[in-house]
């Protein structure tokens, strides 16, 4: 049985633990060794007289997960080494989180992280994560070498990537991405994701929890060890969770797979194999108004409804079982790095994925007038269940994709060079569906995959009646030169790239109307320029130019009608350009005995800005992607860390912003007068707090995040007010019982204060109210939408390596 460390004086006393060092002056000599070749156990060792033995601990914990501990702030903060901005959260920070969350929450503390939650505990897919300003769709995600976007919107989902138990590491580059970096849309940063490799030991873990609204979540994972004399170790996790809408009513369930597997040899060589599977089916939260927040708040008409009831006021379009989430995906990489010549390496990362999924929503169709995109249909369809020619019905939006590619790298140290030359390739097909599902008296969907054309709304000819029908394929190639230049002894590093992104669309609308055949093409160079200057081992300075660009997302290519009456719902804008930034920073770093810190200042210059949003097209207010033009932000970020003192190890962090936009915006052959508003979702000020302490048997964590005030609307006439929340950890480990090594339990309160705030803007729009344009028209407001932030939550778990 180990035991848990107790410090005296500060010098540990203890045995059988692992990761201790004992120096001894001087050295010992060798014990006589036995005519076996063996000392036999218990024959005394003579030290020589006044010798000394000092035994010192690393300052790490062993847990149910591997050891923690000895990280500043917490594990919220690290020393950095790279000449752009970038924060990394260690496994020690993820440990102390509940289960549950996901990774975006688990980044919120970090500075220039603005997430927008809709539950407390991690589950719904309503979220979304802003960083200086820039929207989740403006942030790369990658899992060791592997893009994690959305193929067609570039949203990132993290209830998807990996379960909490499984990460090493989570790193959030909050200016530009890595130039080998396989994303389209970083112009907004990047956020890395590290499983943790395979023990060398056989054994696992495993970690149950329950929570409020009827939360029960179970994870086990399994490390086969060196698996005979091959070299190769894996583990293969699994978990389950599930739980209730914190409001309103709807019930989430997810299943997760996780597996990796390691193989190690010679000088640097290194294959491994990893993968996520993802099940779930999670149910919506309504997006608010700002009217209706003021009115209801978390209740009533803001929530979906626990009943069908196709007789009230929305016929029925409010239940909530018609806005539950379904999705499936896989995601399997191969990051390998292969030692060529001692100078020479080459990193290869094939990768695959598969992802389908739902999105539906309540709606009511006439069985007469009906139109298939702008084909009029002559007769009437059969919906079961209408009555007086209406009927209550579950619009589906399917979406089936595929995609496979690959990163490589060349690296090359050449003297004081380290030269580097890659290339990536990405293929990928993308199908998206507009089905109508009927529905039963109870209001109960069939089927809620919407998987498949029985049990939709079928027209006389044997074709679905459908709101959207198009079908995408894209390829990416990417070309990447680069090289760090080490002088002064490794004191000043340089690194100067340079990367060219070509990206080809060619899609096909199957739906009648005048849009059939939709292509892009677009090139996008993308220079960059870095330094460090390390001035002694603790102070260093840091500056860099980037340039980044977000492509186009694939909705922008398509028409879409509504079938009811043939008006357009969704714009397309086959000639908007890529956004395009070039950011600067420069900044300072600490890396002290005690304490971690760093200030950067940034600067960002924006041209094409893209924006989905609302926008008035011939007097109707529809959907599309519109070009913004030109934004700046400027602003500095500050963090910093203590090492464990006296076990406590505070952090802090905090940034503020000042974003504008530089130019009118045309809509609808008028101008609004945006020039010098203030962009959105770009709160000025934003501030964290955190605390840990662990003294090997207690641990916890208090945490406090302050956003300020956040504009909704590009003319500024709407805003979302300011918030703070706080959550806090406490957790008791024991000392190994039998086979059951270091449980431990864990409280995790989420949103202590039952704080009821908006936690972020869903849908921003040009102007909530009517307004005057330069040229005297007036354009009519379209009120924003706003994510309500989770309520209060406690989650305890158990857990236990074997």
């Amino acid at each position: 049985m180990r035991r848990h460390a107790r410090t005296l004086s500060g010098v540990f006393v203890l045995s059988h633990i692992p990761a201790l060092a004992v120096a001894a002056s001087p050295p010992v000599p060798a014990a006589p060794a036995a005519s076996s070749g063996t000392v036999p156990e218990g024959t005394p060792v003579r030290r020589p007289a006044g010798e000394r033995i000092v035994v010192t601990g690393d300052g790490t914990f062993a847990t149910a997960n591997g050891r923690i501990g000895n990280q500043p702030g917490g594990g919220l903060i690290r020393p950095e080494t790279a000449t752009r901005s970038v924060s990394t959260l260690s496994a020690d920070a993820i440990a102390r989180q509940a289960p549950s969350a996901s990774a975006f929450d688990m980044v919120a503390l970090l500075p220039g992280a603005n997430v927008s939650s809709s539950d407390p505990l991690g589950f719904a897919a309503q979220t979304n994560l802003n960083v200086r300003g820039l929207s989740g769709d403006s942030i790369g995600y990658v899992l060791e070498g592997m893009p994690l976007n959305d193929i067609a919107y570039y949203s990132g989902y993290p209830g998807q990537f990996a379960d909490n138990e499984n990460y090493d590491e989570i790193a959030l580059a909050q200016g530009s991405a890595d130039l080998d970096s396989p994303v389209l849309n970083a112009s907004g940063g990047l956020m890395s994701l590290r499983f943790r490799d395979p023990s060398h030991d056989a054994g696992g873990m495993v970690d149950a929890s329950y929570g409020s609204y009827h939360t029960d979540r179970a994870f086990a994972r399994i490390d086969t060890g060196e698996i005979g004399h091959s070299g190769i170790r894996a583990f293969v996790s699994y978990s389950h969770g599930e739980t209730s809408n914190w409001r309103g009513s709807g019930r989430d369930r997810r299943q997760h797979i996780d597996f990796k597997a390691v193989k190690e040899w010679g000088d640097g060589n290194r294959v491994s194999v990893l993968g996520t599977w993802n099940d779930a089916v999670t149910s919506n939260y309504p997006q608010i108004g700002m009217a209706d927040w003021h009115a209801y708040g978390v209740s009533g008409p803001n929530n979906y409804a626990s009943t069908y009831d196709p007789g009230n006021a929305a016929a029925g379009t409010d239940y909530w079982r018609l806005y539950q989430d379904p999705y499936r995906l896989f995601y399997v990489a191969a990051p390998s790095r292969f030692t060529l010549t001692r100078a020479l390496h080459l990193s290869v990362t094939p990768y695959a994925q598969w992802g389908y999924g739902n999105a539906p929503g309540g709606t009511v169709l006439s069985t007469t007038g009906n139109r298939q995109g702008t084909e009029a249909l002559p007769y009437a369809v059969s919906i079961p269940g209408a009555q007086d020619g209406m009927a209550t019905v579950m619009a589906d939006y399917t979406q089936s994709s595929y995609r496979t590619g690959f990163t490589s790298a060349l690296d090359w140290r050449l003297g004081r060079h380290r030269l580097t030359m890659g290339y990536w390739y990405d293929y990928s097909d993308d199908t998206e569906t507009q089905p109508f599902s009927p529905l039963p008296s109870n209001g109960h969907p069939g089927n809620i995959w919407a998987d498949s054309a029985d049990g939709t709304i079928l027209l006389p000819d044997g074709r679905q009646l459908l709101g959207g029908d198009n079908h995408t394929i894209s390829q990416v190639s990417a070309l990447f030169v680069g090289d760090t230049m080490s002088f002064l002894d490794q004191r000043l590093t340089i690194e100067a790239g340079f990367k060219e992104v070509m990206l080809s669309r060619d899609g096909t609308n199957n739906l009648p109307g005048p849009q059939y055949r939709s292509t892009m093409n677009v090139a996008e160079p993308l220079p960059r320029l870095g330094a460090r200057f390390q001035i002694n081992p603790q102070h260093q300075i840091f500056a860099s130019v980037s340039t980044n660009f977000r492509a186009p997302a694939e909705s922008s290519l398509y028409d879409a009608y509504d079938p009811a009456s043939g008006a357009l719902v969704n714009a397309a804008n086959t000639n908007l350009r890529n956004e395009y930034s070039i950011s600067e920073e420069i900044g300072y770093r600490y890396a002290g005995q005690r304490v971690i810190g760093s200030v950067t200042f940034f600067n960002y210059n924006f041209t094409n800005r893209q924006i989905q949003t609302v926008v008035s097209h011939n007097g109707s207010l529809i959907g599309s992607t519109v070009n913004a033009g030109g934004q700046t932000s400027r602003g500095i970020d500050v963090e910093a860390g203590l090492r464990p003192w006296h076990h406590f190890s505070p952090y802090v962090s905090g940034e503020y912003l000042h974003a504008t936009i530089d130019n009118d915006m045309t809509m609808d052959g008028d101008v609004l007068p945006t020039q010098g508003k203030t962009a959105v979702r770009s709160p000025s000020l934003q501030a964290a707090v955190g605390l840990t302490y662990d003294d090997g048997t207690f641990f916890g964590m208090a945490s406090v995040k302050y956003v300020g005030h956040q504009y909704a609307t590009f003319m500024n006439d709407e805003r979302m007010p300011d918030h703070t929340t706080g959550n806090l950890t406490l957790g008791y480990r024991m000392s190994s019982i039998g086979v059951a090594r270091h449980p431990e339990f864990r409280l995790n309160f989420i949103n202590i204060t039952d704080s009821h705030y908006l936690s972020g803007v869903a849908n921003p729009t040009l102007n909530a109210r009517d307004t005057t344009g330069r040229y005297g028209t007036t354009i009519a407001g379209e009120a924003p939408t706003y994510y309500v932030g989770g309520g209060f939550a406690v989650m305890l778990t158990g857990s236990s390596a074997f």
